[in-house]
């Protein structure tokens, strides 16, 4: 007979994410043991396997649920039909408000991806390029005189610009994630608008 799951089944494999990613981010995934991970989340091995059936089980969903909530995150922004501006400062506040808040699931998706098998591995990738394209989509919308071969870039020194934060970013300091997503914009609008004189000139 199946054993039947508690109420809060998925409450727990969240907080057993949880507690995965801030060892993962610590001492790396292949360095940490499923004992360490059963101790972190104040399980027995037999409770943790109960909830996930081996260490790669966890980086896949830890790595899969964070980027899935950054696509969720430019589809709720996407829905606002804002300008296109508009459109990608929202974006990057909604990107480092995430960041800031899951700054271990962050640093363990930079780092780890290549732990995982190939086919997990293209699946979180394929949500990365999408993240990718949506940017640039939106930067081919504010300038549509951007040079050929300049627009994908842009995209990715949009998220080289926020993508590294968790390595240096206090979000309890003196500037706010959604005030640095400003200035990261600002930055790159400035680049667009280089790019496109220097095609004229």
């Amino acid at each position: 007979m199946a054993r039947t799951q508690a109420a809060d089944y998925q409450e727990r494999r969240e907080k057993i994410l949880d507690a995965a990613a801030a060892l993962f981010a610590r001492k790396g995934f292949l360095g940490a043991s499923v004992a360490e991970l059963a101790e972190a989340c104040s399980l027995s091995k037999a409770a943790l396997y109960h909830y996930y059936p081996s260490k790669e089980d966890m980086l896949y969903d830890l790595m899969h649920s964070h980027v899935k909530a950054l696509d969720a995150a430019a589809g709720r922004v996407g829905e606002g039909a804002l300008p296109p501006r508009e459109h990608l400062r929202a974006l990057a506040r909604a990107f480092m408000v995430l960041y800031a808040g899951a700054a271990a699931r962050h640093k363990v998706l930079l780092g780890e991806l290549d732990n995982l098998p190939a086919r997990r591995r293209a699946a979180v990738v394929a949500l990365q390029r999408k993240l990718i394209a949506d940017v640039e989509a939106v930067l081919r919308a504010i300038e549509p005189r951007l040079p050929a071969g300049r627009a994908r870039p842009a995209a990715m020194l949009f998220f080289g610009m926020i993508n590294w934060t968790h390595t240096w970013f206090d979000p309890e300091g003196a500037l706010s994630p959604e005030a640095f997503a400003e200035m990261a914009v600002d930055t790159l609008l400035g680049g667009v608008a280089k790019a496109v004189e220097g095609q004229r000139s």
